[in-house]
C-alpha cells in the first residue's frame, strides 16, 4: 500500500499517498479533485491497537472515525466499524504491484452501498 495511487474519470481524480510502515504506523492522505478544485480530503493513520490494525480516518467536514481490522491477509485488509453511519467497512486489496482496489461499503438509508476505487500506482509528487 505504501506509495502513491490514483484513479480518475472525466469528472474527478481521486488520489491517495501512503508512507511505508514504520513504528507500527502508516500515514495516509487522500484528496478528490473535480474541475480543478479539491472537493474532499482525508488524513488517515493506520496503527496497531489491541493486537489489530486500526484505521483512523479524519475526513474533511466530518468527525473522525476508527475502523478495526476484521480481515487481514498478505493482499487484503478489511476494516470495520458497525456503529459508523456510512461506510461501515473500508477495504484495500492488492491486485498486482501496480494495482490496488479500495472500497467503502455498508448500509445507507436502508440500502447496501459499495463505492470502489480502482487505483493504479503513480509517481509521487
Amino acid at each position: 500500500m505504501a506509495g502513491c495511487w490514483e484513479t480518475s474519470s472525466p469528472q474527478r481524480t481521486v488520489e491517495e499517498q501512503w508512507t511505508a510502515p514504520r513504528g507500527q504506523t502508516m500515514l495516509g492522505t487522500g484528496r478528490t479533485v473535480r474541475d480543478g478544485r479539491t472537493t474532499e480530503y482525508e488524513f488517515v493513520v493506520i496503527s496497531v491497537k489491541d493486537g489489530r490494525l486500526a484505521y483512523e480516518a479524519h475526513p474533511s467536514g466530518q468527525p473522525s472515525a476508527v475502523f478495526l481490522s476484521s480481515e487481514l491477509s498478505d493482499t487484503r485488509v478489511i476494516f470495520q466499524n458497525s456503529d459508523h453511519d456510512f461506510p461501515q467497512r473500508v477495504a484495500y486489496e492488492r491486485q498486482s504491484a501496480d494495482a490496488l482496489l479500495a472500497w467503502i461499503e455498508g448500509s445507507q438509508n436502508g440500502r447496501t452501498r459499495r463505492v470502489e476505487f480502482p487505483y493504479r500506482r503513480v509517481p509521487c509528487h
